[in-house]
């Protein structure tokens, strides 16, 4: 389908050297080279093409790709002098595939390539089932796409695969936006398991590729944080995931999005589960919402607040920072006594200290107390890369208010 000769170099013929003014963190682990770290101006670079990065003493660092129009002018793919080609992509992707056979076994689902932390930047592949979700998400990337989906086709059998460049991160990247389906046929949508819940993912027309692995181990472990009969929200509900883990223990539960078809998808969801009686959704501006819950007296057993990123760069961080204080403020004051907040940021740019330093001032704000029963982040199959903090970006606290 999307074939090439096992052995055949990728256009890597011959293979320009770049050697840095200064040993960056690169030298560290980190695997992003930004152009102010260059010796040249990266625009004399073919963009895409592969380059052999050595330090300021000509050592040999490693090969990356890179890009002139990117603030992030290399990324590298390898630290070994390798060939780049069909082979090199497979043994990648087989080695992510490995780790998540061993961390997330009996998962039919799951982040099979999470770019830079497997080794492969640029690359996001996301299995639902018997589906594919593929993001390139940069020019390196996609100078590979046809060895990379060969690739991805004879390792995983997929029925489907869904090619998702509509990041606008592309953007950056200069590249344009677009969806396609490779394989397969849409629909039927596919389904997955998650803990007791069955979910329909829509690849096609869903946020990201269709869903949010990285919450899966966090909905779990809450729904057994929470007692049969609990009342509560499920606020940012998107398709239902969380609050439908809650009310397959026994909760009841109301689920709050602003998008009409994300509150469609979500009953859907529970309409497959068996779960309608217990779960009921309202399209609604979510700081409204709170704002007229606080302002009514209404207090619930338990609050989910999945918000989507408040903040896209670093000149935002104040500005995202105050929302993020403000909808947790309102939050804590309509949970009960003895009651949980499961809240969460998945902005790499607030780091895990000032997440908790904003939950204990909307505490302050809200006039109430708060107990840090745990702390969590994404899942095992969104592994960290310990040098590279732009990996982990999803913080998730279970606090309990009283």
């Amino acid at each position: 389908m999307f074939w090439h000769k096992p052995d055949e170099p990728l256009y890597n013929v011959h293979m320009e050297k770049i050697i840095l003014k200064k040993n960056p963190r690169i030298l560290s682990g980190h695997l992003w080279i930004f152009s102010n770290e260059l010796p040249v101006s990266p625009k004399q670079f073919e963009p895409g093409s592969l380059v052999e990065v050595s330090d300021k003493k000509g050592e040999f660092i490693g090969i990356g790709y890179v890009n002139p129009v990117s603030l992030i002018a290399v990324r590298l793919l390898t630290r070994q002098k390798e060939q780049i080609d069909r082979r090199f992509f497979r043994d990648r992707v087989l080695q992510a595939l490995e780790r998540r056979k061993r961390y997330c076994p009996g998962a039919d689902s799951f982040r099979a390539v999470y770019s830079e932390a497997d080794h492969l930047p640029g690359l996001i592949v996301d299995k639902y089932n018997k589906c594919l979700a593929v993001q390139l998400l940069t020019l390196g990337m996609e100078r590979f796409r046809e060895a990379i989906l060969d690739v991805l086709d004879e390792v995983f059998s997929p029925e489907i695969i869904v090619l998702r460049n509509d990041s606008q991160s592309r953007h950056l990247e200069g590249l344009e936006l677009h969806k396609e389906l490779l394989k397969g046929e849409l629909p039927p949508l596919p389904r997955i398991k998650e803990g007791v819940v069955e979910l329909e993912i829509d690849p096609m027309s869903g946020q990201k590729t269709g869903f949010f692995l990285d919450q899966r181990e966090n909905r779990i472990a809450l729904a057994g944080l929470v007692p049969e009969g609990a009342r509560g929200l499920d606020l940012f509900c998107y398709s239902g995931a969380w609050g439908l883990q809650l009310a397959a223990k026994g909760a009841y539960v109301k689920g709050v999005d602003d998008s009409e078809h994300a509150c469609c998808q979500a009953a859907r969801n529970a309409e497959i589960n068996g779960l309608s009686e217990r779960t009921e959704y309202l399209k609604a501006d979510v700081f409204d919402f709170l704002k007229a819950e606080a302002a009514s007296g209404a207090k619930y057993d338990f609050v989910v607040l999945d918000p989507p990123a408040f903040v896209k760069s670093r000149a935002k961080i104040s500005e995202a920072m105050r929302g993020y204080r403000r909808i947790n403020e309102l939050a804590m004051r309509i949970v009960k006594n003895g009651g949980l907040l499961a809240t969460s940021s998945c902005s790499h740019h607030i780091d895990r200290p000032s997440f908790l330093n904003m939950l204990l001032s909307a505490s302050n704000e809200a006039g109430r107390a708060a107990s840090l029963i745990e702390f969590r982040s994404q899942g095992k199959d969104h592994p960290v890369l310990l040098p590279m903090p732009e990996t982990e970006y999803l913080k998730c606290a279970f606090v309990e208010l009283s």
